[in-house]
């Protein structure tokens, strides 16, 4: 367990309050006897390949969608399965929306998670079919056991867990198109704004601290993509005519990226904001481990490391369009285009950042390259009321379930829809969690899910739904 600075909020003790009659050692047996029976489901979602951003796994979307929905319906919800298609003309993807009977007077808690996945890519890395669920160890490893089939799991399990001893209105909504970076879903919103109605909104698809300990997500950076194309020729020409006082674009290209850095790996960008201290200690032994950084490269930039990639602005470099060496032939390339991904720090609007960015690269054009830079997307940042009184209940139940005290936790990734629930409910007081933790590999190959935090956290989400009820 690594050395953790205690979270700035302070919370009760697990055990003060605690009105209800569905005590943690009475939910924690009831959870012995269901608990194979969820893992069985977490089996039967990954065995669906419902990979939205793959036109080719359409029909397996539909089925993910079938499949969830009928099990929350077997689960004693009433569920359907809905979809909307934007003014700009797209088309959403199928969602399912379940809700359980009404409790007059009972807040509303609104439950999130996808059903959607990421695509396998080389399947070849994977050490098991990635759509066969498998356990090894403490881990069942398969695409979308952790994101977002776990989330789907932790809530199938809270409710089964409760069954009619719920005392809290519940209305479950499952996306699907996370994957995709949401397109439908403040339409969906719009549209469905009646159903979706809450006071609480409880996000399950974020991360834990570390595997075995449990924490808050209390913010998550933005994200502003964009393609940039640095051109310095009308036409390509033979490097040994030209090659010396000509530069070729792909060179111009790299001193640009390059140009975005200080000595130390910081970005020199300047109205980024970003903060240089963290909740948490992460030792760099672990951040190398999960990150699989070969030994001798270095990590760069200052302050906490944690807040390196929660707190901080980062651009990466996503992707970029070049000669292939197989294709190489003596000739000084006129054009080069790549792809930025910029992370915004929370409270920096992502529009904004974008400006920033586009001032600098335009202003730092090597050469004078043309440098022309497209906006693609954006996504805003998310900073948690770490004084809520909800927050404190969260932390309460994650540490009862887990048995260690939860922490305060940024993630450097972004989920852009909290916002959109933001302002559509501003009455709503949004909470983020989840059951990734950094051995996941999210999106990534042998993405896999700790089977006992997963355990916890379906008695966590238990806990928290009959203790709202006295709030």
């Amino acid at each position: 367990m690594s050395a953790a600075k205690p979270p700035r909020v302070h919370y009760s003790d697990p055990m003060s309050d605690n009105t209800s009659a569905l005590t943690r050692d009475l939910l924690d047996s009831r959870l012995e006897g269901i608990f194979e029976a969820i893992l069985d489901e977490l089996r039967d979602i990954v065995a669906i390949p419902s990979v939205s951003s793959d036109p080719a796994h359409a029909a397996d979307l539909e089925a993910s969608a079938l499949h969830v929905r009928d099990r929350f319906i077997a689960t004693g919800l009433d569920a359907k399965i809905l979809r909307v298609t934007t003014p700009e003309g797209i088309e959403g993807k199928p969602a399912v929306v379940a809700r359980t009977k009404k409790i007059e007077g009972a807040p509303t808690v609104l439950l999130y998670a996808h059903h959607d996945v990421q695509p396998c890519g080389d399947v070849s890395r994977w050490s098991s079919d990635p759509f066969v669920a498998e356990v090894r160890g403490d881990r069942i490893y398969g695409r979308g056991t952790s994101d977002d089939g776990a989330g789907i799991a932790v809530h199938l399990g809270a409710l089964r867990l409760l069954g009619d001893e719920l005392p809290v209105n519940v209305v479950v909504f499952i996306e699907g198109e996370e994957e995709l970076g949401s397109p439908s879903f403040t339409t969906f919103l719009q549209t469905y704004k009646e159903e979706l109605q809450a006071d609480v909104i409880v996000v399950c698809d974020s991360d834990n601290w570390k595997a075995g300990e449990p924490a808050v997500t209390s913010s998550l950076r933005g994200n502003s993509v964009a393609t940039v194309d640095v051109t310095i020729a009308d036409h390509a020409v033979h490097s040994g005519m030209f090659g010396g006082p000509m530069l070729d674009s792909v060179t111009c290209a790299s001193m640009l990226i390059a140009s975005m850095y200080d000595e130390k790996g910081d970005l020199v960008i300047p109205g980024l904001g970003g903060t240089l201290e963290a909740d948490v200690e992460w030792p760099e032994e672990e951040f190398r481990a999960a990150a699989g950084l070969l030994e001798g490269v270095e990590l760069v930039g200052t302050g906490d490391l944690a807040a390196r990639v929660w707190t901080k602005p980062s651009v990466s470099v996503i992707g970029f369009d070049a000669c292939p060496v197989s294709e190489a032939s003596n000739t000084i390339a006129p054009h080069t285009r790549f792809k930025l991904s910029m992370r915004v720090v929370p409270g920096v609007d992502p529009h904004e950042a974008m400006d920033r960015l586009v001032e600098f690269l335009e202003s730092h054009a090597p050469f004078g390259a043309k440098v022309e830079v497209t906006p693609n997307e954006f996504g805003p940042g998310y900073q948690a009321d770490m004084n809520s009184a909800l927050t404190g209940l969260l932390h309460e139940v994650l540490s009862e379930a887990w048995g260690v005290p939860s922490v305060n936790i940024g993630v450097g990734g972004s989920i852009p829809f909290i916002s959109d629930f933001q302002r559509l409910f501003p009455d709503a007081e949004v909470v983020v969690t989840g059951v990734e933790d950094p051995l996941t590999n999210a999106h990534s190959e042998d993405e896999s899910q700790c089977i006992s935090d997963l355990r916890a956290a379906i008695l966590a989400e238990a806990m928290l739904l009959t203790r709202l009820a006295s709030q």
